[in-house]
Parts: C-alpha cells; structure tokens; sequence
C-alpha cells in the first residue's frame, strides 16, 4: 500500500510538472540526484547526511550542520531537500559539500541513493519518514536520528490500521523529540528509543539574533519624513487574508508604519498589496531616497532579509494562520516583540508556549486583531512586557543543538 501510495504520488507530479512550477522544479532536480552524487562525492571523506523537507527544517538543522563542519571537520556534509521552496534558495549553501533532492520514495532510489551517498550517519529533521530509505539505513547498520521531532495523537503512525507504518520509527537509533507529550506518546506505543532534546530552531534564531546587522534601508525609512513614528509592525510571510486584516487597521492609523515581507513576491502578490493600500508605500527593490523618505508603508520584495528586519519592529504579524498553518515566529520573538498570529496554530508548540506566557498572541478575525492592536497603540506598558515575555521564552528554552551533538558525538566516538 505504501508503494501504491509514492507511486500515485510522483506519477501526479510528473503529470503536472509541466504546469505547475514546483513539480517541475522538483521532478527536474530528482533527475540530477544520481549524477551530483557522482560527480560530487568524494571517495575518500565521510559524510554525515541531513535531510529536510523544505526551508524551515533546513533552519532546524543548521546550527548542528554548522557545529559539527566546525568541531568535526573531518566530516563532510550531504544536504538534502524533498521540497523546491528549500532546496532553490538553499543550494548554494556553504555549509554542505554537497545539495541536491531526495528522489521520490522507491525502493530502487532509496538503494541507489545510498550505494552512491554512502553516508556514515544520517539525520532527519522534524518531518519526513521515508520508509524505503529508513529501512535502508536500518539494514546498511547505518546510525540514524530524527531530531527537533514533535508528535501527535492524530498523525497517522497512531492510526489503528496503519500499525505496521508505525514501524519506521523504530528505524531510527534515536528521536529527539520537543515536549513530554511527544515522549508520553511514544512511550505508550512502546516506542522507547527517545529523549526531550527540545528544538533547535531556537538556536538558530538566537544565533541569528547575536549576528544581526544594521539595513540602511530599513532605519531610512523609520526615521525620515516629516512624522516620527511610535510604533511599527513588521508583517512577515503573510498571504492574503492576513494582509486583509492588518492593511485594513494601518490605512485607518496613521500613528504606525507598516512592513511587509509577503511569503510569496511574485508580481501578482505585490499588486494585490499595492491595491489595497491607502497610504504612502515603496518598494524595497526599487525605492530611491525620495520614496523611502514618503513612505508609510515598505514593502520586502526579496528574500532573505525578514530574520533581520524583525529587530525594527514594536511586534509583529506572522502569517499563514488562516491557512495550514504559521510561519516561524521564533524569528520574531527572539528580539523581544510580541507575536501575533491566526488561528491555525494547534500543532505549533511554540505558539501555544507564547501564548501561555503573553508573549503571542493568536487573532480570529478582523475584530480581535484591531482590539489587540488598540491596545497595543494605547498601552506602551503592555506591548513592552509581552515582548520581554517572548525574549524570554526564547531564551529559556535554548540549547537543543548541544543535546542532540551530545549524544551523536558519543555514538560516533567523535571528540568535539
């Protein structure tokens, strides 16, 4: 069934790759797989292999690919992505020897993959449970780990009927898992190979806050015009309805200026923004002195730059909550502004952390978001405590990357 199931799969993405961007990205890289682990693999050198899905488990795993390129050097790294919207933003990436895609799920794959890639350990990250390959990796003695993992009573391995699915988590020699839930989980289907390491986007994010630079651009547009502003939200990978909502309460405030780095900057999103505003804006790839300097409103159409522009913000509105879910909010919180987010955030542990402490805040509707942006506006003392809330929480809960290094350097016998 398993089988029936990747072949349905990938013959619907073969059929609409031609139409459909992403399935073509990804068909077309697949088919480079084989060639880059010959052409790139060095005989001689071990390689450790991470894979992740897409761009945000990519940032999970890059403090640890990070720590062990600087304490085991002798050690190279594989890097790879099921996803385009990882793998076409991260394939230069300096810190793996080798990027490429993960080929569909196939028995002949997952063998050929690892004939060629020959890992000497292999890493998943939060998602992604291939059974071909971990069966591979289980068979070939080769050390296995799952890390930043967080399970729930509905995901499919808990399923009554899908009991033998199940056992791919007994695949990996250890899952390092966020929460006690994940672990009380496991535990009950006597999965026993696991331990709370946390998770390791917090690392990254701190790290990222600790290297933060100035953005000209950025501090022109804060400080220049003939009003100084109180208060600025940064809206970061928003879509659609969430641009409905805080659009809607900027052009109504003229007391606030407004950020926007949309999760998509194709030319259609950018002109659905540009419509609905009613205030002064400017583009950041086109701007000059002048527009910057008339702006009320800049809009980030490029990528790279929101993990940064975070620390200009009084808060900020994080999007994707009206669809399947948000996007990072950590990136955000580490700089001690308060979250806000939609309602689709059930599976995001973190989200709920920040709302158990009053650093985040999870908005319904037009309604609830203007009331708490209302109260931001009138109370400095509420919006400054909530962003010592979400700083703090970020704070305590670092330190994944060394637990999980912790236990792979000890099983490895590599000295740090």
């Amino acid at each position: 069934m398993y089988d029936l199931i990747i072949g349905l799969y990938a013959l619907i993405a073969r059929l609409i790759s031609p139409f459909h961007k992403k399935a073509g990205l990804m068909v077309h890289g697949q088919k480079q797989t084989f060639r880059t682990l010959r052409e790139k693999r060095d005989p001689h050198s071990k390689y450790i292999w991470f894979h992740a899905a897409s761009l945000g488990e990519f940032e999970q795993g890059r403090p640890m690919m990070e720590k062990i390129k600087k304490e085991s050097p002798e050690y190279k790294i594989l890097l790879t992505f099921f996803s385009p919207s990882g793998y076409e933003i991260r394939k230069n990436y300096e810190g793996a020897d080798i990027v490429c895609y993960l080929p569909f799920d196939f028995y002949k794959n997952a063998k050929r993959f690892l004939d060629l890639a020959s890992p000497s350990l292999a890493i998943f990250i939060k998602y992604e449970f291939w059974m071909n390959y971990l069966n591979q990796l289980r068979k070939r003695n080769i050390p296995t780990y799952l890390i930043s993992a967080i399970f729930r009573p509905d995901q499919i391995f808990f399923k009554p009927y899908a009991s033998n699915y199940r056992g791919v988590l007994k695949d990996f020699n250890w899952l390092f898992v966020q929460d006690q839930n994940s672990l009380d989980l496991l535990k009950k289907y006597n999965i026993l190979n696991t331990s709370i390491s946390g998770d390791t986007r917090f690392d990254r994010v701190y790290e990222i806050y600790n290297q933060q630079k100035a953005i000209p651009s950025i501090e022109q547009f804060l400080h220049t015009g003939e009003r100084e502003t109180d208060f600025t939200l940064i809206a970061g990978s928003s879509w659609p309805k969430d641009e409905e909502l805080f659009i809607s309460y900027f052009n109504k405030h003229p007391e606030m200026k407004l950020i926007i780095a949309p999760h998509e900057i194709h030319e259609e999103h950018i002109q659905y923004i540009v419509s609905r505003l009613k205030r002064p804006y400017a583009l950041l790839s086109g701007a000059d002195e002048m527009e910057i300097a008339k702006a009320d409103c800049l809009i980030i159409d490029s990528f790279g730059l929101l993990s940064s522009i975070y620390r200009y913000g009084n808060a900020a509105y994080i999007g994707g909550g009206f669809g399947e879910g948000i996007h990072n909010i950590l990136e955000a919180a580490v700089y001690g502004i308060p979250v806000i987010f939609g309602p689709n955030h059930q599976k995001f542990k973190e989200a709920n952390d920040l709302i158990g402490c009053n650093g985040g805040f999870s908005i319904k509707d037009d309604t609830s978001f203007n009331q708490l942006m209302d109260d931001f506006l009138a109370d400095k003392g509420k919006l400054i405590e909530a962003g010592k809330q979400a700083e703090n929480y970020v704070k305590r809960s670092l330190g994944a990357t060394t637990i999980i290094l912790d236990k792979i350097v000890e099983d490895l016998q590599i000295k740090p």
